[in-house]
């Protein structure tokens, strides 16, 4: 299945914020999904993620989880390369 379009911080705190103004006015969560252009599994992901955070705060999230991928994925070669270094000192190779 493919997937949609990435929305940034930018973009979803006002369409959450619009999403919940009309909840508040007594529209189902489908249709505030529908109002604002996502599906309700979107929606209801995006009120998890981003519930209560300011814009401000959510772009630092992201920033900061994104970091977290690459870290990790340098971890993980070096530990490919301390593993390829060990064998072959051993002489195994």
């Amino acid at each position: 299945m493919p997937k949609g379009k990435k929305h940034g911080p930018e973009e979803v705190i006002p369409k959450l914020r619009e999403a919940e103004v009309l909840m508040s006015q007594g529209r189902t969560q489908e249709l505030a999904a529908k109002a604002i252009g996502v599906s309700t599994q979107t929606l209801i992901r995006w009120r998890k993620e981003y519930g209560g955070l300011r814009m401000d705060q959510a772009k630092r999230l992201k920033e900061l989880e994104k970091e977290n991928t690459r870290l990790k994925r340098l971890l993980a070669d070096a530990e490919l390369d301390k593993a390829i270094l060990k064998e072959a000192a051993s002489g195994n190779y």
